[in-house]
């Protein structure tokens, strides 16, 4: 049953489309970190930790530990599995710089397919923060209340897919907003804490709808194949989506402005540096013309001959002529 902590571990599963691609993220990543370690280079080792942790490790504890044997039978499982892989996981996938690295360690071919594809006109449309944020916002509630959720219960092909948008959608979300990777149209800060405080809602209109539904989203699913009390275990879910998507996005908009104190005091750092260095240049220009005008003073007293008029040479003496 779903109390029974051995869950967790005896229903683990490998058998994933999710797993390879976890495997393969994490080894990618280890390997372009040998890759600048091995000539010198630094990469942040936090940057790796939050990739690999709490990033590709959330996802798999989600939907490949025992949890996932519960995620069509437990609205509140799914509901765990909807917040982590929209919200916490595309979070630190973003923070550790994946694109970053990849752009520090892929060979010239590789990099510049990599390159066309961030400048490409769909990289564009969809690394938009507006776009980002209406699929963000608007897709749950169609996949809940447009009769999409039931068809992922029954279907395991459809509900893999469901994993794979959320994840997609957090991604293109977070990325543009929190991420270090350098993405096209990326806004400035004061649009993105703001766009990231109109989020903050998103998930309380969500959680509290689905609370005071007083249908089962999913019809009589969860009456035939639920592990526990439908309605209850509902209103469970919602408040999940609510408390969970409230705390989260409180969080990581204080990470956001977090970024933007540091950001504003490199910017303070380097205008600083510039300055200091425009003044030691004037200061280097008007210590040269000084001393030009001083070796100039000095070769024109040098060319009068003493007892000459003018700078004209004298030619021969008084007692001579």
């Amino acid at each position: 049953m779903l109390n029974q902590p051995s869950t967790l571990v005896t229903q683990v599963r490998f058998d994933s489309w999710l797993a390879v691609l976890l495997v393969l993220a994490g080894g990618f990543y280890l390997y372009g970190v040998r890759r600048l370690r091995a000539r010198g280079d630094r990469w942040p080792i936090s940057r790796t930790v939050l990739f690999l942790v709490p990033g590709l490790g959330s996802i798999a504890f989600v939907t490949l530990s025992g949890l996932h044997a519960y995620d069509t039978t437990v609205l509140s499982v799914h509901m765990v599995q909807h917040m982590v892989l929209s919200m916490i996981a595309p979070i630190f996938l973003a923070l550790g710089a994946p694109v970053t690295l990849a752009l520090r360690t892929l060979p010239r071919r590789p990099r510049r397919l990599l390159l066309a594809a961030l400048h490409s006109r769909v990289a564009k449309v969809l690394a938009f923060p507006l776009v980002a944020y209406a699929l963000f916002v608007a897709t749950p509630f169609v996949l809940y209340f447009g009769g999409l959720y039931r068809v992922t219960l029954s279907n395991p092909y459809a509900h893999e897919l469901v994993h794979a948008h959320f994840i997609a959608v957090g991604c293109l979300f977070f990325w543009p907003l929190l991420g270090l990777d350098p993405l096209p149209g990326r806004w400035p800060y004061p649009g993105r804490a703001l766009l990231m405080l109109l989020s903050t809602p998103f998930h309380a209109v969500l959680g509290l709808t689905i609370m005071q539904s007083a249908n089962l989203l999913a019809g009589d699913w969860y009456v035939r194949h639920g592990a526990v009390e439908p309605f209850a275990d509902q209103k469970l879910a919602g408040g999940i989506l609510w408390a969970g998507g409230e705390l989260v996005s409180v969080t990581m908009l204080a990470v956001l402005v977090a970024q933007w104190a540091r950001s504003s005091e490199r910017e303070a750092a380097r205008v600083d540096r510039a300055l200091d260095r425009a003044e030691a240049e004037a200061e280097a220009r008007a210590a040269a013309e000084v001393a030009g005008r001083g070796a100039g003073d000095v070769a024109g007293r040098g060319s009068t001959a003493p007892g000459s008029r003018d700078g004209a040479p004298t030619g021969r003496t008084a007692e001579s002529r």
